[in-house]
Protein backbone atom coordinates (compact mmCIF):
# COMPACT_ATOMS: atom_id res chain seq x y z
CA UNK A 1 0.00 0.00 0.00
CA UNK A 2 0.98 3.55 -0.56
CA UNK A 3 3.01 5.17 2.38
CA UNK A 4 1.22 8.37 2.45
CA UNK A 5 -1.84 6.66 2.70
CA UNK A 6 -0.96 4.49 5.66
CA UNK A 7 0.58 8.00 7.15
CA UNK A 8 -3.27 9.82 6.63
CA UNK A 9 -4.85 6.43 8.10
CA UNK A 10 -2.67 6.32 11.39
CA UNK A 11 -4.52 9.59 12.31
CA UNK A 12 -8.13 7.72 12.79
CA UNK A 13 -6.63 4.87 14.10
CA UNK A 14 -7.81 3.72 17.91
CA UNK A 15 -5.60 3.40 20.50
CA UNK A 16 -7.91 2.62 23.51
CA UNK A 17 -9.20 -0.60 22.26
CA UNK A 18 -8.70 -3.30 24.86
CA UNK A 19 -6.89 -6.53 23.45
CA UNK A 20 -9.73 -8.63 22.66
CA UNK A 21 -9.99 -12.61 20.71
CA UNK A 22 -12.62 -15.01 19.18
CA UNK A 23 -14.23 -16.37 21.74
CA UNK A 24 -14.14 -13.96 23.89
CA UNK A 25 -17.56 -12.25 25.60
CA UNK A 26 -17.14 -7.91 24.87
CA UNK A 27 -20.04 -5.72 25.81
CA UNK A 28 -19.59 -2.90 23.43
CA UNK A 29 -20.93 0.42 24.28
CA UNK A 30 -22.36 2.20 21.65
CA UNK A 31 -23.06 6.35 21.26
CA UNK A 32 -26.79 6.64 19.63
CA UNK A 33 -28.12 9.92 18.36
CA UNK A 34 -31.81 10.00 19.26
CA UNK A 35 -33.04 13.59 17.32
CA UNK A 36 -30.62 16.29 19.24
CA UNK A 37 -29.57 13.91 22.83
CA UNK A 38 -26.72 11.45 22.46
CA UNK A 39 -27.13 7.99 24.92
CA UNK A 40 -24.50 4.81 25.26
CA UNK A 41 -26.34 1.25 24.41
CA UNK A 42 -24.62 -1.83 25.21
CA UNK A 43 -24.17 -4.95 23.25
CA UNK A 44 -22.79 -7.78 25.21
CA UNK A 45 -22.08 -10.79 23.88
CA UNK A 46 -19.15 -13.10 22.18
CA UNK A 47 -16.51 -12.35 19.61
CA UNK A 48 -17.21 -14.85 16.82
CA UNK A 49 -14.80 -12.94 13.81
CA UNK A 50 -12.19 -10.82 13.78
CA UNK A 51 -11.35 -9.05 10.59
CA UNK A 52 -7.42 -7.12 10.61
CA UNK A 53 -7.27 -4.61 7.79
CA UNK A 54 -6.02 -1.40 9.01
CA UNK A 55 -8.65 1.26 9.30
CA UNK A 56 -11.32 -1.08 7.78
CA UNK A 57 -10.65 -3.38 10.78
CA UNK A 58 -13.82 -4.85 12.24
CA UNK A 59 -15.21 -7.52 14.71
CA UNK A 60 -18.41 -9.35 14.99
CA UNK A 61 -20.43 -9.91 18.20
CA UNK A 62 -22.97 -12.55 18.60
CA UNK A 63 -25.74 -12.61 21.53
CA UNK A 64 -29.12 -14.50 22.13
CA UNK A 65 -32.00 -11.95 22.42
CA UNK A 66 -35.67 -13.45 23.58
CA UNK A 67 -34.10 -16.67 22.13
CA UNK A 68 -33.05 -15.19 18.53
CA UNK A 69 -29.30 -14.89 17.61
CA UNK A 70 -28.67 -11.68 16.89
CA UNK A 71 -25.57 -10.77 15.22
CA UNK A 72 -23.60 -6.81 14.13
CA UNK A 73 -20.38 -5.99 13.33
CA UNK A 74 -18.98 -3.51 14.84
CA UNK A 75 -15.83 -0.98 12.97
CA UNK A 76 -13.06 -1.54 14.79
CA UNK A 77 -11.29 2.62 14.62
CA UNK A 78 -15.25 3.96 14.52
CA UNK A 79 -16.71 6.95 16.89
CA UNK A 80 -19.46 5.49 17.24
CA UNK A 81 -18.25 2.81 19.57
CA UNK A 82 -17.31 4.82 23.37
CA UNK A 83 -15.20 2.33 24.79
CA UNK A 84 -15.45 -2.01 24.98
CA UNK A 85 -15.30 -3.84 28.44
CA UNK A 86 -13.93 -7.58 28.41
CA UNK A 87 -16.13 -9.62 30.72
CA UNK A 88 -14.77 -12.97 30.08
CA UNK A 89 -11.99 -15.00 27.74
CA UNK A 90 -13.06 -18.06 25.81
CA UNK A 91 -11.07 -20.90 25.30
CA UNK A 92 -11.24 -21.80 21.30
CA UNK A 93 -9.21 -23.52 18.76
CA UNK A 94 -10.39 -21.76 15.77
CA UNK A 95 -10.30 -18.24 14.51
CA UNK A 96 -13.96 -17.87 13.14
CA UNK A 97 -16.82 -19.11 15.30
CA UNK A 98 -19.39 -20.03 12.42
CA UNK A 99 -20.39 -22.41 14.16
CA UNK A 100 -22.32 -21.08 17.31
CA UNK A 101 -25.28 -20.17 14.89
CA UNK A 102 -26.22 -23.58 14.42
CA UNK A 103 -26.03 -24.03 17.99
CA UNK A 104 -28.57 -23.59 21.36
CA UNK A 105 -28.78 -23.37 24.77
CA UNK A 106 -25.79 -25.09 26.48
CA UNK A 107 -23.72 -26.47 23.57
CA UNK A 108 -23.40 -22.93 22.23
CA UNK A 109 -21.34 -22.05 25.47
CA UNK A 110 -18.02 -21.13 25.07
CA UNK A 111 -15.44 -22.47 28.18
CA UNK A 112 -13.22 -19.84 29.95
CA UNK A 113 -9.68 -19.33 29.72
CA UNK A 114 -8.46 -19.44 32.88
CA UNK A 115 -4.78 -19.30 31.50
CA UNK A 116 -5.43 -16.03 29.87
CA UNK A 117 -7.24 -14.77 33.20
CA UNK A 118 -4.06 -15.55 35.31
CA UNK A 119 -1.37 -13.59 33.13
CA UNK A 120 -3.74 -10.48 33.11
CA UNK A 121 -4.64 -10.25 36.35
CA UNK A 122 -1.31 -11.57 38.96
CA UNK A 123 -3.89 -11.40 41.89
CA UNK A 124 -5.88 -14.58 40.84
CA UNK A 125 -4.98 -17.31 42.45
CA UNK A 126 -4.24 -21.36 41.23
CA UNK A 127 -7.27 -22.05 44.06
CA UNK A 128 -10.08 -20.13 42.19
CA UNK A 129 -9.16 -22.65 38.98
Amino acid sequence: MNTVIQELEKEFLRQDMPEFSQGDTICVWVKVLEGTRERLQAFEGVVIAIKNRGINSSFTVRKISHGEGVERVFQTHSQAIDHVDVKRRGKVRQSKLYYLRDLAGRAARIKEDLNKLKKEDPTVSATEE
